[in-house]
């Protein structure tokens, strides 16, 4: 990373970069950690980052939050029930209640996990549409009814923020509401989804699933507006993350292509490869420009959303990602697709960041927008 850093950044940066070296450096670690890949987060590894500190970038600015991202993604550290917490942290932190900010922003510095819960079979990226349900209880709070889809971590999440309607009919933004469910609710059940990812999303039932009206976040009713809110934090921890497997990929592909050789030189001296080289590692530069450039802006002002350059930077960065896993498939021939090296795990984590978080074809239509058109 070429930023200009503080020293105390330049220290966090080298403690993240020792850590993950001891901990999940070596492809034998991390299939212990993961259980030969099939499981994203190790809450024994999470937890020992918490006891560092570390997780206490969610009290911090976004520039932090990128730093300890990308570092954390470069080193494969699994630690996958990160992203959703701080995305769940940074709405409690906007518009909860005291005691809710303890449970979740303190939980998460602590080592916690925690879930969001937004898409259903008949809702992706078209928010409004969401149909789940919350309607007042007889004796107080609220039954909660209907299903969620694709919702990351909830199989191991502490509690997960919904987003419910109260209010309203599907195809309205207005009458949405958040609510924090403890995943240990009677009336919720969990069911995982199997993906090429491994261990990572679930279906959620609820049935008459009762919370009280101490579980709503903000205001009943304002939900959309709210989610509006969270839109820098969240693109912003995508691209952190994108940022660093890129930068992994990158790096795993070089030393391939220095060392492979073909025709009697590294096929790294080969033009067609050295050209390859040379435009991922320009994007890659462009992407890190773009993070960083867009954290300080709203490390500048938390109020202000930024809905052109947060998409802009989860758009760029998330493709240039997958453009850089599968053109390191490639450069790397038949070994890129072998599970003995990480490239196809690269490839798998960059597939899929161009469509959660909102798919690439939104963040271009919402750039679009902001031009007016």
């Amino acid at each position: 990373m070429n930023l200009d850093l503080s020293d105390e950044r330049r220290a966090f940066v080298e403690a993240l970069t020792d850590f993950c070296k001891r901990e999940s450096g070596t492809r034998a670690q991390r299939d212990v950690l993961t259980g030969n890949g099939a499981h994203l987060h190790n809450q024994r590894l999470y937890q020992k980052m918490a006891d560092l500190g570390w997780l206490e970038v969610v009290q911090s600015g976004m520039v932090d939050m990128c730093l300890f991202l990308e570092h954390t993604a470069y080193g494969m550290a699994p630690i996958g029930g990160f992203a959703t917490s701080a995305i769940v942290a940074g709405a409690v932190r906007r518009f909860g209640s005291p005691q809710q900010q303890r449970t979740v922003v303190g939980g998460t510095a602590a080592g916690r996990t925690f879930a969001i819960a937004m898409s259903e079979p008949e809702a992706g990226s078209d928010v409004a549409a969401l149909a789940c349900r919350a309607t007042a209880a007889p004796g107080g709070g609220y039954l909660i009814n209907g299903q969620k889809t694709w919702c990351s971590n909830a199989h191991f999440a502490d509690a997960i923020l919904l987003v419910a309607r109260t209010g309203g009919k599907p195809g309205e933004h207005a009458g949405l509401t958040m609510l924090l469910v403890p995943a240990d609710t009677p009336g919720l059940r969990v069911s995982g989804i199997d993906t090429m990812g491994g261990k990572e999303v679930n279906d959620l039932y609820f049935s008459d699933c009762h919370v009280g009206e101490d579980a709503v976040v903000g205001t009943v009713g304002n939900g959309w507006k709210q989610l509006m809110a969270g839109l820098n934090l969240e693109r912003l921890i995508l691209a952190g993350l994108m940022l660093g497997t890129a930068r992994r990929a990158f790096d795993d592909a070089l030393r391939y292509v220095r060392e492979r050789r073909q025709f009697g030189r590294p096929i790294g001296s080969f033009q067609a490869l050295r050209h390859r080289i040379a435009d991922l590692a320009t994007e890659i530069e462009c992407c890190e420009l773009l993070v960083y450039r867009t954290a300080e802006l709203v490390d500048r002002d938390p109020s202000r959303v930024l809905p052109r350059e947060s998409s802009m930077v989860k758009l760029k960065t998330t493709e240039v990602a997958r453009e850089v896993a599968l053109a390191g498939m490639q450069m790397m021939g038949g070994y890129g697709y072998a599970t003995e090296y990480d490239m196809e795990r690269h490839v798998r984590a960059a597939l899929v960041a161009t469509v959660y978080g909102g798919t690439s074809e939104i963040q271009r239509d919402i750039i679009g927008k902001t031009y007016g058109l």
